[in-house]
């Protein structure tokens, strides 16, 4: 027997009021974040009033709460079994019903022109209107025409919606309908206001259309973000999820691999007061700053937008630095957190960082340390450095919806293929970069070969640094103690290397009898071990960590400190550049151009390969192998003070054509940024 219309009613009321109920419990057990909040939202609805408010189908169960409870909104429900239940349910939260909706191609009359009236009717009287951008059956998060013909005819902005919580379920619909859950975090977001001409044409209706995809998919991000939640869950089948003009699909799953990698890094936690207990006594770890190293803040979070950037050694802050003092310009207020994971590079950092500017250790990557440190510091983007590939950090990032970039992004051939070969472990993770800034078009190809959304080859930040720092009185004092002898330093040189140093210098020095060689080793702690050797050779040895200076009879002189690098580049007019002469793929040569010395380089140089090309291309690098060949060209350039130059001033040429990387790269970094309206302001 058929139910009565009176049973329906009864039964539709019931469960409309169930979920009403189910809404504000959600609501009342939650911690709420809203933007903006508090007089800034009346003061946002009041200026844009009535507007339309738009949600993505899926999305919209707690909307009712993200405004407040006396303003007065219409919602436009399809006219089905299940939007009754949720008629229902809105009747509770001061909102009134306007039935119909978008037929999105089918041939069924679904009411989309009565409720279009009916909504123009309700803009005229005041009154919010809000509707879904997307139209069953789909596809999901794809604004169709409807918001922004009504948009237009009524002459009403369009504000995007979205509400998120850090617990939930998904449900198995077309659109991924998402309940959110009680006892956890509520974020409802409010984005910026869209205007559609009265007399926009088909472009312009097109371009307004795809500007509301636009806010609805940066709100909802920036809502789970806000949160701490994975947004990706939420990806219908071939949706994505856009921050600025960058689109960001949804990431494969994680395979077996990196789920044991995960359950590992967990493991080993108890091994890890050791690890640093030890590193701890070999100098590489402040014991004081451990905490650091397993996610505990060392400071408080400043209440501001901050942009994290990590540098994993000091070659990677130097470039950064710049970058960082421009995003400050483009964005005022910005802080940014650097992350480095070296002594090193944390003392280069205090002293270089600008007021304001917060520096830690990254935290080892466990989950448990990640999530503490992410947590804590809730960064509004992440910059990694060239080759830093952390799993654990990069998919908790993916998890809390943070903006994710590789800038200066730079792979090698030799690390192409094994990520290749390790690609089920590969797309995972760099399927979760929103975007990877390459030094380079070949480089940039691999990111994308190996599941990168979007690249782009802007070029190497390392061109646009500044040199390093000099020290002036240093250098007035190294000047004064090698008076007129000939010398030139090789610097960042690695283990192998000192040795064809040390030959090399025998063999100038019978014609160059006063010759002093400047070692600056890559690892200022190799600094002993170096000296032993040399004085094993009957070389004549001074530390510069010990407080002297070289001296008449000095033969090498180990400048095995930290950050001096601009002051040895300044002194000589010849350097060495070292990880070249064994297969380390080199060491950045711009600093050493930067300060006008002229370049050697043995044959491995695959790190830097843009930066050596263009050099070579000016025949402003001389190319040795071994130790008798850096001898002579050594010699002949000491022998030549007109070729010296030459190959000097060829340097500084090569270098010059290569820059423009800075400015790009800030350009694309601030479109990750939530709502970057200093740059949309400025047309960028």
């Amino acid at each position: 027997m058929a139910e009565s219309p009176t049973r329906k009613m009864r039964i539709g009321r019931l469960a409309g009021g169930s979920v009403a109920r189910y809404i504000d419990l959600v609501y009342r057990t939650s911690r709420v974040r809203r933007e903006p909040d508090g007089a800034d939202l009346d003061a946002f609805l009041l200026a844009n009033s009535p507007a339309i408010v738009a949600v993505w189908h899926g999305q919209f169960l707690m909307a009712p709460q993200a405004k407040p409870l006396e303003l007065p909104l219409a919602i436009m429900l399809a006219r089905h079994g299940d939007a009754e239940l949720f008629a229902e349910a809105l009747a509770r939260f001061n909102t009134t019903l306007i039935r119909g909706a978008g037929a999105n191609g089918r041939l069924k009359d679904r009411g989309g022109a009565a409720a279009l009236r009916g909504a123009l009717r309700t803009l005229q009287q005041g009154v919010h209107v809000g509707m879904t951008a997307d139209v069953p059956p789909g596809p999901a998060r794809k604004a169709g025409m409807g918001i922004v013909t009504l948009a237009r005819m009524s002459g009403r902005t369009i504000i995007p919606l979205a509400a998120a919580s850090n617990r939930f379920l998904v449900l198995g619909t077309w659109s991924r309908m998402t309940v959110n859950l009680p006892f956890g975090d509520l974020a409802c977001v409010f984005g910026e206001p869209i205007h559609v001409a009265r007399d926009a044409d088909a472009d312009a209706m097109e371009a307004a259309r795809l500007a509301v995809e636009r806010g609805l998919n940066q709100a909802t991000a920036r809502a789970y973000r806000r949160v701490g939640a994975d947004i990706t869950r939420t990806y219908p089948p071939g949706a994505t999820v856009q921050y600025g003009s960058l689109t960001r699909e949804a990431t494969p799953p994680l395979g077996i691999e990196l789920k044991s990698y995960r359950l590992v890094t967990r493991m080993l936690r108890p091994a890890v007061p050791f690890l640093l207990g030890a590193r701890a006594r070999r100098g590489k770890e402040e014991p004081a700053r451990r905490g650091e190293r397993t996610g505990n803040a060392g400071q408080p979070r400043p209440d501001s937008e901050i942009a994290w950037i990590h540098a994993a050694s000091v070659g990677e802050l130097n470039a950064v630095l710049p970058l960082a003092e421009a995003m400050r310009t483009a964005r005022p207020g910005l802080r940014i957190l650097f992350t480095t994971g070296t002594v090193t590079s944390a003392r280069i950092a205090d002293r270089r960082m600008q007021p304001g500017d917060i520096h830690q250790y990254l935290p080892l990557d466990s989950p448990k340390y990640v999530a503490r440190f992410l947590d804590h510091w809730r960064p509004d983007v992440a910059i990694l450095t060239e080759s830093e590939i952390w799993p654990n950090m990069i998919l908790a990032c993916g998890a809390r919806s943070i903006p994710l970039t590789l800038v200066n992004a730079r792979m090698s051939q030799r690390s192409f293929e094994r990520w290749k070969r390790l690609e089920r472990i590969a797309r995972p993770l760099f399927s979760r970069f929103d975007l990877v800034l390459a030094q380079n078009e070949e480089m940039a190809q691999r990111f994308r070969d190996i599941g990168s959304p979007q690249v782009l080859s802007v070029g190497n930040l390392k061109i646009d640094a500044p040199p390093p720092p000099i020290d002036p009185q240093a250098l007035s004092q190294l000047r004064e103690a090698l008076g007129d002898r000939p010398f030139y330093v090789a610097a960042s040189t690695h283990d192998g290397e000192e040795q064809m140093i040390a030959a090399a210098h025998r063999l100038i020095a019978r014609r160059h009898e006063r010759l002093c060689t400047i070692i600056a080793p890559r690892h200022p702690e190799r600094g002993i071990g170096i000296a032993e050797a040399m004085k094993s050779q009957g070389l004549t040895t001074v530390m510069r960590s010990s407080g002297e200076l070289p001296t008449a009879s000095t033969d090498i002189y180990i400048a095995d400190t930290i950050g001096e690098l601009g002051t040895l580049y300044a002194l000589s007019p010849l350097a060495f550049i070292g990880g070249s002469l064994i297969p380390r793929g080199g060491q950045n040569p711009i600093e050493a151009v930067r300060h006008g010395a002229a370049i050697l380089s043995g044959q491995h140089w695959s790190n830097f390969s843009d930066a050596y090309e263009a050099l070579s291309a000016c025949t402003g690098v001389v190319r040795v192998t071994d130790a008798p060949s850096l001898a002579a060209a050594v010699e002949a350039l000491l022998s030549d003070p007109r070729e010296l130059a030459r190959l000097s001033a060829a340097g500084t040429t090569a270098i010059r054509r290569m820059s423009g990387a800075l400015d790009s790269s800030v350009i694309e970094i601030m479109k990750l940024l939530p709502e970057a309206r200093e740059l949309a302001r400025a047309g960028t």
